[in-house]
């Protein structure tokens, strides 16, 4: 039998308690890696970290509790995650977020919340986390199919994602010759603790539905799949790209929920 593909390697992951956070970290330790996940609240990653484990009893799962925008807890949970085993082979910043508004009563305040959540948190992650990066490795952020598709009543979260696909595509061009890949994960409608409203009304979800070739929406773990994939071996040769996992949508388009119910 062959190795795990990450077998050796060294990962952490931001955002480590949500529900892509966490399949993330679970997908990245069944293939081998050591994980640390970071979030803001201790007693949730701690769950996430048991849960972990549970699944997988060999696996070797770490826990730090920070703010994904302060540059010193970012830093300092790297450091921890560098320390297991003297290296940093995989990054995933899963940070993320954004409320629904229409434009016109959107506010700059609602704009600056979305830069922040969408871009900044990646900004210092990737920025950091390269610079223990000694022997190359992988970053691979969260986007969604709002950086490409127009969505109604979110317009400052589009923007955010839209800019974080340009900062991906520019980082990856200055980190390839470091051996670093960045690339990025497209959600469609994914099943999380931030859509919950969402998958709690038959009517918004049958309005993704009409526009998803193939008829169901997102669960974690089809987020995960595709961050193992370019975490590993196997996607060595790229670099630079946002891959939509969205059941097709991006063939169509979003729905219009102003007038959903």
């Amino acid at each position: 039998m062959s190795a795990a593909p990450l077998a050796g390697m060294t990962a952490v992951v931001t955002g480590g308690s949500g529900g892509i956070g966490t399949a993330c970290a679970r997908a990245l330790a069944a293939d081998g890696a050591r994980v640390l996940i970071m979030g803001r609240r201790e007693e949730a990653l701690e769950a996430a970290r048991s849960r972990i484990v549970a699944d997988l009893p060999d696996a070797q799962v770490a826990v730090f509790a920070g703010d994904a925008l302060s540059e010193k807890d970012v830093g300092d949970a790297l450091a921890k995650a560098y320390a297991l085993a003297d290296r940093l082979d995989i990054l995933v910043p899963a940070v993320g977020g954004g409320g629904f508004a229409p434009f016109l009563s959107s506010s700059v305040a609602d704009l600056r919340r979305d830069l922040d959540l969408n871009i900044t948190s990646a900004f210092i992650a990737m920025q950091l986390g390269a610079k223990l990066m000694r022997e190359g490795g992988s970053i691979i952020c969260i986007s969604s199919t709002a950086a490409t598709l127009p969505f109604p009543a979110l317009a400052t979260y589009c923007a955010s994602k839209a800019g974080l696909e340009g900062l991906i595509r520019t980082v990856a061009d200055e980190l390839g010759a470091l051996g670093i890949r960045v690339n990025a994960v497209r959600p469609g409608l994914t099943r999380s603790d931030a859509t919950r409203d969402m998958f709690a009304s038959p009517a918004v979800i049958d309005r993704f539905l009409e526009q998803t070739p193939l008829k169901r929406t997102g669960e974690p773990e089809d987020i995960a799949a595709a961050v193992a994939y370019l975490a590993s071996p196997a996607a060595s040769w790229v670099t630079g790209q946002s891959f939509a996992v969205d059941g097709g949508q991006e063939l169509r388009r979003n729905p219009d929920l102003l007038g959903a119910a």
